[in-house]
């Protein structure tokens, strides 16, 4: 019993700082974005790859593609910062094809497999936080300028989180149809669309106190 309120505890101190360092990270400055998130890409990018790397027939280079990942964060950021322009993706272009050409000459099992694998990592996890950039930075039509906007990357965690506390509510109260119980036996129907609309109630209340979230 004490074992359990202790990892309880742990996981709530987790949590609690958890938010604390990403808030406060999107919300401080461009520069503490950019250096929160890019090791968010680095550290999930190093997961990634040691897991794909305990299959038996896989074996990607870790460092490369951890290596393009970040530098892919840093195009989008300098890109949608007005800072850079498109050719500032050519150097990552360039080591998507040496990763290919490489992988020809390194004489393994199954070369393709391990480059389609080091693209899988790059679009399932690299992109999506790249792609933060474009949420992050607006663009001034009146004088032509970009600028931070941390509201609306904060939002997306934000309502990350208002889904699962209302698909949680929602399911335990009323929940009876499980959405798909091989994967998630705890997960049902109602909880799922309760979440999406306290979600969306949420989304109203936001755009109300924060002009850049208005449907206008």
């Amino acid at each position: 019993m004490f074992l359990k309120k202790n990892n309880f505890t742990q996981r709530i101190i987790t949590g609690i700082l958890f938010v604390l360092i990403l808030t406060g990270g999107i919300l401080f400055s461009p520069l503490s974005f950019g250096i929160l998130f890019m090791i968010i890409s680095l550290l999930t990018l190093r997961e990634f790859c040691d897991l794909l790397n305990g299959i038996e027939e896989v074996r990607i280079n870790k460092l490369m593609v951890m290596l393009g990942g970040a530098y892919l964060f840093l195009a989008f950021m300098l890109v949608c910062s007005g800072t850079a322009d498109l050719r500032i993706f050519i150097p990552y272009l360039l080591l998507i094809i040496y990763l290919f050409v490489s992988e020809l000459y390194l004489k393994r099992e199954n070369p393709l497999l391990n480059w389609a694998y080091v693209l899988l990592s790059q679009f399932y996890t690299a992109l999506p936080y790249a792609l933060l950039n474009v949420l992050a930075f607006s663009h001034n039509r009146d004088n032509g300028t970009d600028y931070y906007n941390p509201m609306i990357p904060l939002s997306v965690f934000v309502f990350i989180w208002l889904n699962d506390t209302g698909a949680y509510c929602v399911g335990s109260l009323i929940g009876k149809h499980r959405l798909l119980e091989r994967i998630s036996p705890k997960k049902s129907w109602e909880g799922s669309i309760g979440g999406g609309l306290w979600v969306v109630a949420f989304s109203f209340v936001f755009a109300h106190f924060f002009p850049v979230f208005s449907f206008a």
